[in-house]
């Protein structure tokens, strides 16, 4: 991360709206409060941002990349082995959706504060969802499952079930369970598969 004396304003301003839109809501956070807390001049930020809107989209697609970079680390420590990679990213979310900072996927937050489903902002959280999604199949297909798609749906729900737990409970939310609860399911699916060979 680069020292924020350097930064664009446009980084400054992007850096400022995503602490803030994850802290407190979206709708909770006026442009003049994004202003104030980058530090940079109004003008600045009407400059890089049409308004509120774009805002909201730039900070999505910036959490969008770091949540898939997230994802590929959790992966590449287990290369080749899909059973490994599932109980990594699981143990990984449990961590994090427990931890004191957390605040619920940002996707999910997005989505209930702005429902209408052509707003930038519920775009971009469906995107994120279809490629978890896609990403979860490709797991449950390397995994060996007997039918991708009902494992896939498993595995996304449970990781949302994990997230709005965190959101809702902290700590305390169920989330710790989500490694055991992914590995019985991958367990079920396999099995399904290997009992109709036989």
């Amino acid at each position: 991360m680069r020292d924020p004396a350097t930064k664009s304003a446009r980084d400054r301003v992007l850096d400022a709206a995503a602490e803030l839109f994850y802290r407190d809501g979206i709708r909770a956070v006026g442009v003049d409060a994004v202003i104030a807390h980058s530090g940079v001049a109004k003008m600045s930020l009407y400059r890089n941002f049409a308004g509120k809107d774009e805002l909201v989209a730039a900070y999505l697609e910036y959490r969008d990349r770091l949540y898939w970079e997230w994802w590929d680390g959790v992966m590449a420590r287990h290369p080749g082995d899909p059973r490994a990679q599932i109980r990594a990213l699981f143990a990984a979310v449990a961590k994090r959706t427990t931890s004191a900072s957390y605040r619920g996927c940002p996707f999910i937050n997005t989505a209930v504060e702005f429902p209408d489903p052509d707003h930038p902002g519920h775009v971009a959280a469906k995107a994120n969802k279809r490629e978890l999604r896609n990403r979860l199949r490709g797991l449950a297909l390397a995994v060996g499952a007997a039918d991708l798609d009902l494992l896939a749906d498993q595995l996304h729900l449970l990781l949302d079930g994990a997230y709005t737990s965190g959101q809702t409970l902290g700590a305390e939310g169920v989330g710790h369970a989500a490694p055991a609860a992914a590995e019985a399911l991958v367990e079920a699916a396999v099995a399904v598969l290997s009992t109709r060979a036989t």
